[in-house]
């Protein structure tokens, strides 16, 4: 190994085992006879290079990674992995739980309801468990209200033009959204709105097939307070996840948004 793969290596290992110790060394392990170059990459690329980059904290990289492994629905070891590892970074139980609330809004049931039989399975081998403290709005009002208003918060208008844009063939479902999405989900104050739009960004990355609402929550991630560099950044760790090309695709949704932004401020 040279000496620059080495140090790659080493600060990889020293990020993996700050998460979890035990659980990495078992997964390396079982690579060792069959595929030892993947433990290799795991280490050296995805935690040396991709992991340890400045630009995005600890809590919100396992926000975005248990979103989107949640969201794919096909790994359930890894997700078990980075819900202890969300864990160890910080995150309740609660924030994790409502993580996957979030998701179940954008990758659907069943990906949420898989992936909180993932977290009960983590939290009884941890001995941890959610609060369970009731339904947490941080609003009053309607559902339709709480919608609107959370609607508003992150993106002006938008529960206007949800509304328009649906009103000629599914009426219904622009008041789903408004209603169940952000009255009943989004709306709740358990996470930050920072942490929010990671996890639904996160979640339009890995699925591959959401760029118009990829688009939306990128400008609401700014319009909470998320900066163009966490962004950027959050497309480059999704690579670990997704892979290249929807990290790619991401991107470039970014870029459009973006330049969008920059042209509008521009010209007021």
């Amino acid at each position: 190994m040279s000496g620059e793969n080495r140090e790659r290596y080493e600060r990889g290992l020293v990020a993996l085992k700050a998460l979890d110790p035990e659980g990495i060394q078992a997964v390396l392990d079982s690579l060792k006879e069959i595929a030892p170059e993947m433990s290799r990459f795991l280490v050296e690329f995805a935690y040396g290079d991709i992991y340890t980059r400045p630009g995005l904290d600890r809590k919100s990289r396992q926000v975005a990674t248990v979103a989107a492994l949640t969201a794919l629905g096909h790994s359930a070891p890894q997700l078990r992995f980075h819900i202890g590892a969300a864990l160890t970074a910080g995150l309740t139980p609660d924030e994790i739980i409502e993580v996957m609330y979030v998701t179940t809004v954008f990758a659907g049931f069943p990906s949420g309801l898989n992936g909180i039989s993932a977290a009960r399975e983590v939290f009884q081998a941890k001995g941890v468990s959610p609060s369970l403290g009731g339904t947490r709005t941080g609003a009053s009002g309607t559902r339709r209200d709480r919608g609107l208003a959370a609607l508003s918060r992150t993106s002006k208008d938008a529960g206007e033009r949800v509304i328009r844009s649906l009103a000629d063939i599914a009426p219904d479902m622009a008041y789903f959204i408004i209603e169940f999405s952000y009255g009943d989900v989004i709306s709740r104050n358990i996470i930050s709105p920072q942490h929010k739009e990671i996890a639904m960004i996160a979640v339009c990355v890995a699925k591959g097939t959401m760029e118009p609402q990829m688009k939306v929550h990128i400008h609401a991630a700014l319009n909470v307070g998320c900066t163009q560099q966490e962004i950027v950044e959050l497309m480059m760790h999704m690579v670990i996840y997704a892979g290249f090309p929807a990290a790619l695709n991401g991107l470039t949704a970014a870029r459009q948004v973006f330049e969008e932004i920059h042209a509008r401020t521009g010209a007021e």
